[in-house]
């Protein structure tokens, strides 16, 4: 089973593959909580209680590939993710995919289903995980199974690999 995540400043937007690897659906949306790191417990608990093996960190650039105060912010969310996971004695990998307009893509599949605009902002992080994992999953159906940047944990003696 594989996680995909959409870090935002606020939330957190989650999704999951099914067992098979076919398809990429909404989990939850979580409150972003940097000081507490709440958010970051939770996919570990999910993480654990669906026995995933890789999580999707979607990296946010901008259109020309470049970093950004988010993609700053969403390689020290994923560090956090793959320390924690490592705390807790789970196996699983964190890796870093570029995500580039899935947030404006999300918006947009909001907007087609009829969805009023004041309502995207509860499920709009969701979709965006789901877009970010999919991608990942047609990745994967075209031989590519580690896609993305592999975060080691600052205690595996690898250090970040970017």
């Amino acid at each position: 089973m594989l996680l995909g995540v959409d870090v935002g400043m606020a939330r957190v937007g989650v999704a999951a593959s099914d067992p098979d690897g076919m398809l990429a659906t909404p989990v939850k949306t979580l409150k972003r909580d940097a000081k507490k790191n709440s958010d970051i417990s939770v996919l570990v608990k999910l993480a654990a209680e669906r026995e995933v093996r890789q999580v999707f960190v979607g990296l946010p650039r901008s259109l020309s590939g470049g970093e950004t105060a988010s993609t700053t912010m969403a390689r020290d969310y994923a560090d956090e993710l793959a320390n924690a996971l490592a705390r807790a004695s789970l196996d699983a990998e964190v890796r870093l995919v570029d995500e580039r307009l899935t947030t404006v893509s999300a918006h947009r599949s909001l907007r087609e289903a009829g969805l009023d605009g004041r309502k995207h902002r509860s499920v709009v992080d969701q979709v965006a995980a789901v877009e970010i994992l999919q991608q990942v999953l047609e990745m994967r159906r075209h031989g590519q199974f580690a896609p993305g940047q592999l975060v080691f944990p600052a205690d595996s003696g690898f250090g970040d690999v970017s």
